[in-house]
């Protein structure tokens, strides 16, 4: 089968579509005929071995696996011992395995149904972003109806779902982002949208009650000032650093936040078939929609991710498997 694979870490130069063999599933597995995989910041931290202290886990000289992707919609085309509710045939979308490829394998409890009215480019998107902002704002966040919620990074690829989500319990948004990005934040429902290079959210705004930080390009005690006395700041990433990169600030939100009055929360989403079911009912109702910058066939995986890591993309990044296998199979 073709898949995007590498040799070692690097910049995403040094992905190659390669033919490698069909994945077996194991047990409690399913093997995926991928449509549609999109493209997240984990991709690329596990694409450049960084920050370091990964590479205890993933291979400290080079990486212990060849392939890359986690977000994934298609088919299953095989099912592991002791699988059950999921058969050949069924649609389906999660987080896989290697999923910049034919096909993948992925663990059924990090997969579910997909509706067939959502598409497989959508559902692709769902899984690590859509996660992400629903557990940063209901589970971490504890975001209540009536509440005033900032959030930092809203015309990004979980900012984007972050805004819809939040108005979807009842929440009032404010959206951080560029100027490029304000008439986009304001089209998902934000109230309000604060163009970062024109004002500091941090100063001369009344407190909000949660503060959600998807950039990590302030420091926390900027983030702390944006909220209320009572306030919650969920931090979901911080600076880049080749050693422990968002490490840090997470580290010091989960230090400080035992002395002061605010909530400091860190998240480290986990993707389950629960919350999968709920965003993708989220998205039959309408109050959920996938934003897409742009697609990319497999063999421009490299492109994809080039793109993302400018750190200006509006909402997702999505490659089109399932086409873009058929063009080039005639190529091996």
């Amino acid at each position: 089968m073709i898949a995007v694979t590498r040799r070692k870490y690097g910049p995403p130069k040094v992905l190659q579509l390669s033919e490698i063999p069909e994945p077996l599933p194991g047990p409690g597995q399913l093997r995926l005929q991928v449509a549609a995989a999109s493209v997240n910041p984990y991709d690329l931290h596990m694409l450049r071995g960084d920050p370091y202290l990964m590479r205890v886990m993933m291979g400290l000289s080079s990486p212990k696996v060849s392939g890359l992707g986690a977000d994934v919609a298609g088919t299953v085309g095989a099912v592991g011992e002791g699988v059950e509710g999921f058969d050949i045939g069924d649609e389906v979308f999660g987080w896989g395995d290697g999923t910049f490829a034919a096909s993948a394998l992925a663990n059924t409890k990090s997969m579910v149904h997909k509706p067939q009215a959502l598409s497989f480019e959508a559902a692709a998107c769902l899984p690590c972003a859509g996660v992400t902002a629903l557990q940063a704002l209901r589970d971490n966040a504890g975001l209540r109806a009536g509440q005033r919620v900032l959030i930092n990074g809203a015309a990004g690829g979980v900012g984007t779902m972050a805004v819809q989500i939040a108005k979807s319990l009842g929440a009032s948004v404010t959206g951080v982002c560029g100027s490029s990005s304000v008439e986009l934040v304001r089209s998902l429902g934000a109230d309000s949208v604060i163009d970062y290079s024109m004002q500091d959210f941090a100063r001369g705004l009344e407190p909000f009650d949660v503060v959600l930080d998807l950039v990590g390009n302030r420091t926390l005690r900027s983030l702390r000032r944006a909220a209320g006395h009572d306030g919650v700041v969920v931090v979901a990433t911080g600076p880049s650093g080749k050693w422990i990169g968002p490490l840090r600030l997470i580290a010091e939100a989960k230090v400080k936040g035992r002395f002061v009055s605010q909530r400091l929360e860190t998240l480290m989403a986990n993707v389950i078939s629960t919350d999968l079911d709920y965003l993708a009912q989220l998205c039959l109702s309408g109050a959920l929609t996938p934003i897409v910058e742009r697609t990319f066939p497999l063999a421009e995986t490299a492109t994809a991710m080039s793109l993302l890591e400018t750190g200006h993309v509006h909402g997702k990044v999505v490659i089109d498997v399932a086409t873009s296998t058929l063009e080039t199979g005639a190529a091996y």
